[in-house]
């Protein structure tokens, strides 16, 4: 797992808890959007060879929305409107243009964002166990999954150019960390 330099925002968790219906929602965005990211990397000719595994992880990721929608459908909750998360935001923000930084630092983004997705599983599955056990074993089960597209990406990146991506990775952990630090008052996952 990344060594993230920063922890989780000390108010994310109870925000979220108390919130569950509204993260469901975010949830699932976040899941079709993972989708679609990893069909946009395939854009990349330095990811070309690399189009069956993209796909793989975005069969994947329009599963686990599939997932969540139905986890919407039985609780009752209405499949809503997206709300930007500023995090996330950020990090794209930062993106280089030039095709060969810029597929790097995609890479590197898309990796943060799934190793803070399953850090995050991690800690939702821990604490939903007394309150939602339903839940608590969902996020237990997207865990690894996530951990895997995390490895993926960032191998994707060393793989173009190992020493720019150790140069990358460096800024973007700390980039990370000062986001993190940023108040997000909204129940989003991110």
């Amino acid at each position: 797992m990344l060594l993230f330099r920063e922890k989780v925002a000390p108010g994310w968790l109870p925000r979220v808890l108390s919130n569950l219906p509204a993260v469901l929602v975010d949830h699932a965005h976040l899941e079709r959007k993972a989708a679609t990211t990893a069909l946009n990397l395939e854009k990349y000719r330095d990811l070309y060879p690399r189009v069956e595994e993209l796909n793989a992880i975005a069969i994947e990721e329009l599963q686990h929305f599939q997932l969540v929608l139905d986890l919407l459908k039985r609780r009752g909750i209405p499949f809503g409107q997206p709300h930007p998360s500023p995090w996330i935001s950020g990090l794209m923000k930062s993106v280089r243009n030039g095709q060969r930084h810029q597929v790097i630092d995609h890479l590197i983004c898309c990796s943060l964002i799934e190793g803070r997705s399953c850090e995050k599983f991690q800690i939702l599955a821990r604490e939903l166990k007394a309150i939602d056990a339903e839940l608590a074993k969902f996020y237990a089960s997207l865990v690894e999954s996530e951990g895997n597209h995390y490895a993926a990406y960032i191998l994707m990146a060393r793989a173009i150019d190992n020493a720019e991506t150790d140069r990358r990775l460096d800024f973007y952990l700390d980039f990370d960390a000062k986001l993190i630090r940023e108040r997000n008052p909204l129940p989003m996952l991110h």
